[in-house]
């Protein structure tokens, strides 16, 4: 096939790099992206644009640019369409002169040094390909919204001999246009693109990953991949609704597995696999919802060919809606599969009504029969059996959609999951209106009807739009829409699943907006990118968009700007007041100048997550005694929960909460106060601390002795606001203190407060707590039955937030061999959230909820822990302990080391199997018996501090003795 090319005379040495950019119909932007080339700081690069026989006139502007550039820019032209991108860019590597090759599409744009960086990457490292960040950057966002490409592959630089050192690069980063290419290599390796078929930067960049002898990547952003989520015109790979689209993905997700069981690389395809299920095959599935029966049953037939030879390995690596939905597909069960797709686009949606088998959870009450399917719709692990009706997301349904006269007839059915919302309870309901962008209104409308049906709440509502209904019409074009359910005075809110109702068939609903129908004058249904109901504001009429054009012109008037840009600037003013930067200067140069409030005692228990530990301790010594202070605690999130009614609460990083802490007394927390912010002399900080140390805390980790001089500098300023440190053992004094650089004479040997009642309990053992006492009516122990508290230490996963906590030993297991002897109470650290099977309800207890321990180990007749500092504290109590340390040298011999060698020291049993759990706990006194002479000894040196005073003397000390009480 004969190519058309026009080619400017050019001498010199061959370019660096050459820059094949393509083009289809793209004529606007084709400029602005080989400026991006021809503006970049390696000045030695070439220009090849490749048309793809355009209809506009994008070889023109190709044309013109070559003209305008002579040497720099030139431009070829197909003499037919190839109707993808990979032919123009074949095409255009063919003509490239570069040492190196890179791809750049119409519509994107180059970092200005992208190629710079990615030259140097390759000729420092010797690698065949250099790979950099890509930014998605969405054009049509009103605040600039960018989206790195998956970062964390772009950290930092690095080089790998082949491409099985980083699978997460092979299956993530499938763009060609993000990388600079040695065209030596392509050219040896006969590495072009695939003809006549879509998503050809997935075979072509799997192929040049293989090949490489080196690959680096670079920690620089090289591409700007232009995003416009508003359009109506779909790119080619974005037509997932055509179902050639997924047979052009198979076919070429078949050739890289063929390339893969040619080279023997079974374990780059299982996660390649993996991705597919977890990634490619979540596109097509997100849209299955509004797509006809004929789709369906292709799109079903096809995934069903290609994954029938995944291996279980993948499956087993899914979470259990993406392996679920898989499955139901394959069974092309749509009644279910639809469900799990709501789910899967909305996480953490309770779509199903859910079935309990045997003490186990499962998405629905098919296929039950079949183990290997039973093992697939297991959702035990996602707690929902477990979540109050105030913590569920649930599905609500649209099942019809109507218009009459002025009226829109709504009703659904929202899902109620194993019956969490029983048939005697009494429901209300209102639909709420809400614009999605910032609106001084919301719309609320009662729901006429709401009842039970089968595992449904069924509810038809009648809402007057056209009367009640007045948005403003300019700022709010776009509602949203929320059912508030009530049962029994218990909430919980969902958004409206469209489903499978045409919302179309309906006629818009007449509005008036507050700034006259000039601005709009119908509300039209719409589905949200979830998939949820919506509705905008349109104009109807050629008069209604006359109107709207003139007031968009005065909108976009000199006038008009200048209003709009002294808000711009309120709204950055009130952004920067509320930034962490702004608050921290406000705080050093104006609130630490205010006067000091004599009597203040600001408190915090780990970063304001809790009212527990010995500043609740210290607390309430001061109120039991009535002295004349001011307490002001601090909480984390939303809304304080657990907090004492007549105590100030302030909200951490608040203003309020900043001022407090700036005229305040004193400070007590465990933990510590935010870094940045400096305390004054006038203010005394007492630490209380949360634990003795068995693992090395402080300047004694690794990671902080190789901090930068200015990182550590800080840091000590940080530990240096503490005035005095509690210890409760010389312990404490030679690994915490010692680690915290926290001199002599801050050190207050009084021990923790928070065991006070702990050493009082082992005193008297006869008295019983009233708080425990009350802790165990709340959790519904049998009376006289022995209590056993498993509290692990903190176990870390990837991610941010919460971690879930795997138990590692089996809890039916236990129930049903100890169930009728204990009560087994689990408490995961606050930062781990644990799930347990209904299979085991009222024999096995989640108490990770309470915020204070200390009314646990006082309930608890003996205690199973693993790392935990808990042991130091329950070890008061002289009651047996039981160590479950399955993985001690894991925990041990990381990076940061212990203080002591658990093995050696324990003062009960330490299993390191299940089964050696088991037997430990078969005989409790025995256990007592045996370690009794240790425990003591553990005591002694470990808590000798703890005399059951502690609070009582901190109190004597800062706040006056007992005796000037008022």
């Amino acid at each position: 096939m004969a190519v058309s090319i026009d080619t400017p005379e050019s001498g010199g040495a061959d370019p660096d790099i050459s820059v094949v950019v393509i083009v289809y119909n793209d004529a606007p932007r084709l400029t602005t992206a080989v400026r991006s080339v021809l503006g970049q700081t390696l000045r030695n690069v070439e220009v090849i644009i490749a048309d793809d026989c355009s209809t506009d006139e994008s070889y023109q502007v190709a044309r013109s640019l070559a003209a305008a550039h002579p040497g720099r820019v030139r431009a070829l032209r197909l003499p037919g369409n190839s109707g993808g991108c990979g032919e123009p860019r074949n095409r255009g590597l063919a003509e490239a002169r570069g040492r190196y090759v890179m791809f750049l599409d119409s519509d994107d744009t180059l970092e200005r040094n992208a190629c710079r960086n990615l030259l140097e990457a390759a000729e420092r490292t010797g690698a065949d390909l250099v790979s950099g960040l890509c930014v998605r950057v969405y054009t049509d966002s009103r605040h600039g919204k960018q989206v790195p490409w998956y970062p964390w592959l772009y950290r930092s630089t690095r080089t790998v001999e082949s491409i099985a050192e980083l699978p997460d690069l092979f299956v993530f980063d499938t763009l060609s246009t993000n990388k600079c290419y040695r065209r030596d290599f392509l050219v040896e390796n006969e590495l072009t693109f695939p003809h006549g078929i879509h998503y050809e930067d997935l075979l072509f960049t799997a192929q040049t990953y293989l090949a490489a002898g080196r690959i680096t990547l670079i920690p620089h952003t090289v591409y700007h991949w232009s995003v416009a989520q508003k359009t109506t015109a779909k790119s080619i790979s974005n037509r997932r609704h055509e179902i050639n689209n997924f047979t052009d993905r198979l076919e070429i997700h078949r050739r890289i597995d063929a390339v893969l069981h040619r080279r023997g690389l079974d374990e780059l395809k299982l996660h390649k696999d993996i991705k597919f299920l977890k990634h490619d095959l979540v596109l097509y599935l997100r849209d299955l919802p509004f797509l006809d029966d004929d789709y369906r049953h292709r799109f079903a037939e096809l995934a069903r060919g290609y994954l029938q030879d995944f291996p279980e390995a993948a499956y087993a690596a899914l979470d259990p809606v993406h392996a679920i939905c898989a499955y139901l597909l394959t069974r092309e069960d749509w009644d279910n599969l639809m469900p799990a797709v709501d789910t899967l686009i909305n996480r953490g949606k309770i779509s199903a009504p859910l079935a309990e088998r045997d003490g186990r959870v499962y998405w629905c009450d098919r296929y039950l029969d079949d183990p290997a399917a039973r093992e697939i719709m297991d959702v035990t692990g996602l707690g929902h059996h477990g979540r109050p009706l105030e913590q569920m997301f649930l599905r609500n349904l649209l099942t019809r959609y109507a218009v009459q006269g002025d009226l829109v007839l709504l009703e659904g059915a929202v899902v109620n999951p194993l019956h969490t919302v029983p048939a005697d309870a009494r429901l209300t309901a209102e639909l709420e209106f809400r614009a999605r962008r910032r609106s001084l209104q919301t719309f609320r409308f009662p729901v006429r009807t709401i009842r039970h049906e089968g595992d449904t709440l069924v509810w038809q509502a009648s809402v007057p739009l056209s009367g009640r209904f007045r948005p403003l019409g300019l700022v709010d074009e776009v509602w949203d829409v929320r059912l508030h359910l009530r049962a029994d005075g218990r909430r919980t809110t969902s958004r409206i699943t469209v489903g499978s109702v045409d919302l179309g068939s309906a006629d818009p609903v007449p509005v008036r907006p507050r700034l006259t129908r000039l601005m709009a004058d119908r509300l039209e249904p719409q589905v949200s990118a979830k998939g949820h109901l919506a509705f905008r504001l349109v104009q109807h009429g050629a008069a209604a968009r006359r109107g709207r054009a003139l007031v968009d012109r005065n909108l976009h008037g000199s006038a008009a700007r200048t209003l709009k840009g002294a808000y711009r600037t309120l709204r950055a003013v009130r952004r920067d007041l509320a930034s962490g930067t702004r608050k921290v200067q406000i705080y050093h140069r104006i609130l630490r100048l205010l006067p000091v409030r004599r009597g203040t005692v600001v408190f915090e228990s780990h970063l304001g997550k809790q009212y527990s530990d010995s500043p609740k301790a210290l607390y309430e010594e001061l109120r039991r005694r009535r002295l004349p202070v001011t307490a002001i605690w601090s909480y984390a999130g939303e809304r304080p929960v657990g907090f004492p009614p007549d105590a100030e609460l302030v909200r951490r990083w608040s203003w309020r909460y900043l001022r407090a802490l700036a005229q305040a007394e004193f400070w007590i927390d465990n933990q510590g106060f935010p870094l940045r912010l400096a305390k004054r002399s006038e203010t005394t900080y007492i630490q209380t601390w949360h634990g003795s140390a068995l693992k090395k805390m402080g300047f004694d980790e690794p990671n902080h002795r190789v901090m930068s001089e200015q990182e550590q500098r800080t840091y000590q300023e940080a530990l240096d606001r503490f005035d005095h440190f509690v210890v409760r053992s010389e312990h404490d004094v030679r690994t915490l203190a010692r680690a915290y650089r926290i001199p002599e004479g801050k050190l207050l040997r009084t021990g923790y407060p928070r065991n006070d009642v702990l050493v009082r309990a082992a005193r008297d053992p006869r008295t019983p707590d009233p708080a425990a006492r009350r802790l165990a009516e709340r959790l519904g122990l049998r009376p006289g039955h022995r209590v056993l508290l498993y509290a692990p230490t903190f176990r870390a996963r990837t991610g941010d937030g919460v971690r879930d906590f795997d138990m590692p030993f089996d809890v039916e297991r236990f129930a049903d061999r100890f169930g009728a002897r204990y009560t087994l109470l689990v408490r995961s650290h606050y930062l781990n959230r644990v799930t347990l099977p209904p299979a085991v309800a009222d024999r096995v207890i989640d108490v990770t909820d309470e915020a204070d321990i200390t009314p646990l180990l006082l309930l608890a007749d003996a205690l199973i822990t693993d790392y935990s500092s808990v042991m130091f504290d329950y070890a008061l109590l002289r009651r047996p302990l039981v160590f479950y340390a399955y993985d001690w040298e894991e925990y041990s011999r990381d990076m940061r080391g212990t203080y002591l060698d658990l093995l050696e020291e324990a003062p009960g049993p330490v299993a390191r199997t299940e089964d050696e759990l088991l037997a430990a706990l078969d005989d409790l006194p025995a256990v007592g018996a045996q370690y009794e002479a240790r425990l003591k000894e553990f005591v002694d040196k470990y808590g000798e501090y703890d005399r059951g005073d502690a609070a009582a003397r901190i109190v004597d000390r800062f706040f006056g003795p007992a005796g000037e009480a008022r």
